[in-house]
Order: structure tokens, then C-alpha cells, then sequence
């Protein structure tokens, strides 16, 4: 059966000061109707169901997400001791998903991720299941074709292609054999990736057997597979909540793309149907939202006079005014106000760094 993992343990320090550490973007409505975790969830109706869906996050967090996804079981929301980055977050759904099912296939999710359509989503993750199906020791990720060079993105290297398994339902996207992952590049290499033709972003999205993945920790990283499958072997009794915390805290962090994709011989990528974005910074906001003749996105109870190329948002019960402005993001929020200018917006990072030497918590 297919199960899934929605990733939810970001801090999202890039959208501070609406993100904040009891509410991260992934809890925020930064696209639409829904927040990011809401819409994540909602794109698995018909595919997976609340039954199947496992939130892996913070502790601090499990209360607001369960009031959010109310659909799904409480124990289907695991809030982890201490952050340990997505090698044993995945490891740890892999474990509890086949000890449960062993046969179980699952679909890796981070939660502040825009997909549409979804359709196209949902087909593809119904084909990389049934390449999955046709070999268990295949994984399979989604590829983005890339729209300019980034150096943000990590870069997956396609090779051959593969053929879609005889029994596929849907109409097949492309898929090729994975060459080699490469991490987040200079701008030069990120050119060349891109001129090459043959790169693709690494959306984080994959496709594979629960005990395949296991199996694969417990080659490369036999340390962090034996403490998994320990929290694991404890679940639903009175001592997983201690042995969760023991074990997990004695776990070295680690991405699954140094700890298992990098490793790996049986990965293919599939080119991802859909549009795709990360939601990296509030530049996004001009792809979600559009932009105004002037170029400008502006959210909530705003006014623009010679004001160009920039992001402004505030909520509907506090006018933001704005003039002469040029490629500047102004964020409101009750107590606390960004203004930045939107090419250097990766220093917001800096000012949640300050915020944390002044020690003002309540900032955060």
C-alpha cells in the first residue's frame, strides 16, 4: 500500500517576522486559501488516505499542526525531541510505516512546497510507484527543469531513460536513470548545469519502499538505523516517549541526500509534470501572487505611490503606505516589522541571528 510522510520540522527563518518559531511558514497562508501544511495534505485526497499520512515535526508544533489537519489521527503526528535534520526524520516513518505494513511504499513530502496542478502531481507520484512496484530496490525522485541557474536548488544529473513499467495506467512522464546528485552550485557551474540540458532541480520528493530505505540506513549509516528502529520498536507503548527522546538525541544529523541518495545505485528521477516551488523567501510572493502593472505584489491593506518592483504585506487592520520605493520588501506584523531590500533578502537569516544575540526571545 502507499504511504505518506509529510517533512514539517522547518524553521523558515527566510519569512521572518510572519514566521516565527511557533509558527513557521509551513503553518502560514502564504499561497492561497490554505496554509502550506493544509495544502500539502489536501494533495493527497484520493491517493493516500488520513489513515496512511504521517507528520513528522517539532514538539512545539504537534498541537498546532493537529488543529490544522484535523482529518488525521493524533498519533499520525510525531513531534521529534530535537532537530536532527531529514535522514532520520525519514528513517524514523520508514521504520514505524513497515513495521506496520512491510511491504509498504512511501512518498516523501516536504510541507511548504506549491504544486499544481495536482492531477499532474498525483499522476506522477502514481507512476514513480509503479516503477517502485517493478523493482523494490528503486528509488525515485522528481526532477524540476530548470528556468535560470540557480545557486539556491541542489542539481540532479539525469542519464538514460527509463521505459514506463507495461501495466502504467497513466501517461507516462519522462524518467531516466540518476547519474549523480550535486549540491547547491556556484553561479558559473549552475550555468553550466543549466546549459547542459540535462540537469534538474532536486525537489526533495521521492518515491520508494519503506524497507528499501532502511535497509539503505542501515548500510551507509548502521549507527542512526539501529537507534530508528529502537524508537521504532517502542511505538504505542508507555515507553516510547523516553526511549523516542534517548535514542533520537544519540543520532549524528544528517540530510537523506548525504546519508543515502549520494550513495545510492538504484535511483531514477522522474521530470516533474507540474509547476513546482520551494517557497524559499518571501520573493516567492511575486511568483504565488502576481505582480501589479508597477511590478509590485502587495498583500492586505496597502498603498503604493511610485512604488516599483517590490513586496509589501500586511494584514487587513493595518494600512501599510509606501513611496518611492524600488526593490524593497516591507513585511508588518503586530510586533515586529521587516524592510529589506529584495536582492539582498538572504540576510534576513542575519537579522533572526541578531534577534537570538539580543536575546529577544519573544521576537522569534
Amino acid at each position: 500500500m502507499l504511504h505518506a510522510l509529510i517533512m514539517a520540522g522547518g524553521a523558515g527563518t527566510r519569512f521572518w517576522p510572519a514566521s516565527r518559531t511557533t509558527q513557521p511558514k509551513q503553518l502560514l497562508n502564504l499561497a492561497g486559501v490554505d496554509t502550506m501544511i493544509q495544502a500539502t495534505a489536501g494533495r493527497l485526497e484520493g491517493l493516500v488516505p488520513p489513515g496512511r499520512v504521517l507528520v513528522i515535526t517539532n514538539q512545539q508544533l504537534v498541537d498546532a499542526i493537529a488543529e490544522q489537519l484535523p482529518e488525521l489521527p493524533r498519533q499520525s503526528i510525531l513531534g521529534e525531541p530535537c532537530k536532527r535534520d531529514t535522514a532520520p526524520c525519514v528513517g524514523l516513518a520508514a521504520a514505524l510505516i513497515a513495521k506496520t505494513d512491510p511491504d509498504a511504499t512511501m512518498v516523501v513530502m516536504p510541507a511548504d512546497h506549491v504544486i499544481q496542478p495536482v492531477e499532474a502531481f498525483l499522476n506522477a507520484v502514481r507512476q514513480a510507484a509503479a516503477l517502485v512496484a517493478s523493482d523494490d530496490r528503486l528509488f525515485v525522485t522528481f526532477g524540476i527543469r530548470p528556468t535560470y541557474p540557480a545557486e539556491s536548488f541542489g542539481y540532479i544529473e539525469a542519464g538514460s531513460a527509463l521505459s514506463p513499467p507495461d501495466d502504467a495506467q497513466t501517461k507516462p512522464a519522462h524518467a531516466f536513470e540518476v547519474r549523480r546528485f550535486r549540491e547547491k552550485p556556484s553561479a558559473a557551474i549552475a550555468r553550466e548545469y543549466v546549459a547542459s540540458g540535462t540537469f534538474y532541480w532536486n525537489s526533495g520528493i521521492f518515491v520508494w519502499k519503506a524497507q528499501a530505505v532502511l535497509d539503505a540506513l542501515r548500510a551507509h549509516e548502521p549507527a542512526m538505523h539501529d537507534h530508528l528502529v529502537a524508537i521504532a520498536g517502542t511505538f504505542g507503548t508507555d515507553a516510547f516517549r523516553d526511549t523516542f527522546a534517548r535514542e533520537f538525541e544519540a543520532i549524528r544529523g544528517k540530510s537523506i541526500d548525504f546519508a543515502v541518495m549520494e550513495h545510492y545505485d538504484h535511483v531514477a528521477v522522474i521530470e516533474a509534470p507540474f509547476r513546482w516551488d520551494d517557497i524559499g523567501s518571501w520573493r516567492a510572493l511575486a511568483r504565488l501572487r502576481g505582480e501589479d502593472e508597477a511590478g509590485n505584489t502587495l498583500v492586505g491593506r496597502t498603498l503604493s505611490v511610485r512604488t516599483t518592483n517590490s513586496i509589501v504585506r500586511s494584514s487587513d487592520d493595518h494600512l501599510v503606505a509606501t513611496i518611492g520605493l524600488n526593490d524593497i520588501i516591507v513585511v508588518h506584523t503586530p510586533d515586529a516589522t521587516l524592510v529589506a531590500n529584495k536582492n539582498d533578502e538572504e540576510s534576513v537569516r542575519e537579522i533572526v541571528a541578531l534577534i537570538k544575540r539580543h536575546g529577544w526571545e519573544e521576537y522569534l
